[in-house]
């Protein structure tokens, strides 16, 4: 309930005014209307009070695995005939996610109301997104619910487990990276100076190596070209930002990532695993083609690969087929085209794409191990190079003192 300020008059003709709880300022006027003859303005207290369980919940991040976990054991009620609104209200008592049980409350509220499930997630878009929602209608339709929350559940898993491969790969070349990166600033910043300053009393010329190293030191330790120097980078970062949110920079960046040198062929096979693996599950579930198309054209996360599914979407409104359509957009393999119409050929659509996403989920897995033997040691190559090379700068000039002496 909220606290309202309302502008009364009493019997006497008296103007106050008046402190009130209540759910609506209707509500505030309506009680007020009983005490005072004259109600005039009513406004909503102003208030220092935080909500910190709505803070907690928008501040919050839904994880697939936390939908995965919450599908798993919804499922799990479901199939035992537990009713729906006791199966919502254990599931939000237990669930540890302030984002999800949030919506879970609402969900439930809705629910006991007389709204279908779907509707009620469908106005919680993030925590259920149009991919979850019209699994959970074709459930609901096809009284089948429970067996499509384990699919949800399946599918769910399998993306965690694809992007915890990914991130777990590229967590050791990140670190090093980061660490090659403070060691460098490091020594340039802090440790350059003091050969400087011996080299500069010595009265040496400096290698152009060493003249370089000594600049960089410098423009580091200088606040006006460091700001310019971030503002520069920020300034493209921004700008490639700004690009990618048009048509055509989306297009061109998006096709750049599939082509790219080590990371294309990893990035190609995600999107064929992840298109595979949701289509497959949605038509399976007995969400109609043409919208399953829809939503894997929406979670594509890839403009290339929207566009190769809107192409295919209108193939097939012509009485074309799926395969021919990627086909001439060129965005898949030819070894993935090619179990597709398969798949077509014979009816099995939905099994050949499960199938499909199997394969290319192992050539994932293959490739961001066969990445991380490449970037480890190349990696650690770039941290000697870039040491090597400031040791380099500060004992060139040595040699030539050394020389001198000699």
């Amino acid at each position: 309930m909220a606290t309202y300020i309302a502008e009364v008059r009493d019997l006497r003709g008296k103007a106050k005014k008046e402190k009130i709880e209540a759910n609506s300022p209707e509500q505030a006027r309506v009680i007020l209307q009983n005490r005072y003859p004259t109600v005039g303005n009513v406004k909503k207290a102003f208030s220092l009070n935080f909500n910190w369980e709505e803070i907690n919940a928008s501040l919050s991040k839904l994880t697939i695995r936390d939908k995965a976990v919450f599908s798993r054991q919804f499922a799990a009620m479901v199939n035992a005939g537990v009713a729906l609104v006791r199966c919502l209200g254990v599931l939000t008592e237990q669930c540890p996610n302030p984002k999800l049980k949030k919506a879970l409350i609402a969900i439930s509220r809705e629910v006991q109301e007389g709204t279908n499930l779907s509707e009620a997630m469908r106005k919680h878009p993030k925590c259920f997104d149009n991919l979850y929602v019209s699994m959970v209608q074709a459930g609901e339709v096809g009284g089948v619910l429970d067996e499509v929350l384990n699919r949800l559940a399946k599918l769910l898993e399998d993306m965690a487990r694809l992007k915890n491969q990914i991130k777990s790969a590229m967590a050791y070349p990140v670190v090093v990276g980061i660490l090659a990166i403070l060691v460098f600033l490091g020594m340039t910043i802090f440790l350059i100076p003091i050969f400087a300053a011996i080299f500069k009393d010595l009265g040496t010329e400096l290698p152009a190596l060493t003249q370089f190293m000594v600049n960089l030191s410098e423009m580091l330790r200088d606040p006006l070209k460091v700001s310019i120097v971030a503002a520069v980078i920020f300034g493209i970062v921004f700008g490639i930002r700004t690009y990618y949110k048009t048509p055509m920079g989306r297009v061109q960046i998006d096709r750049f990532l599939l082509k790219m040198p080590l990371f294309g062929d990893l990035n190609e096979k995600s999107a064929v695993a992840r298109f595979c693996r949701i289509f497959g599950t949605l038509t399976r579930s007995g969400v109609p083609i043409l919208q399953s198309l829809d939503i894997v054209r929406d979670t594509s996360g890839n403009q290339v690969i929207a566009n190769a599914v809107e192409a295919a979407k209108l193939e097939i409104q012509n009485g074309g087929m799926i395969s021919l359509a990627l086909q001439k957009e060129q965005v898949f393999p030819l070894l993935a085209i090619q179990m597709m119409s398969i798949g077509e050929e014979t009816g099995e659509l939905d099994s050949m794409m499960m199938k499909v996403a199997d394969f290319y989920e192992d050539e994932v897995e293959q490739a961001v191990k066969a990445l991380t033997s490449i970037i480890e040691p190349l990696m650690m190559v770039v941290l000697a190079v870039m040491v090597g090379v400031i040791l380099l700068s500060m004992y060139l000039p040595l040699f030539k003192v050394f020389d001198t002496l000699g």
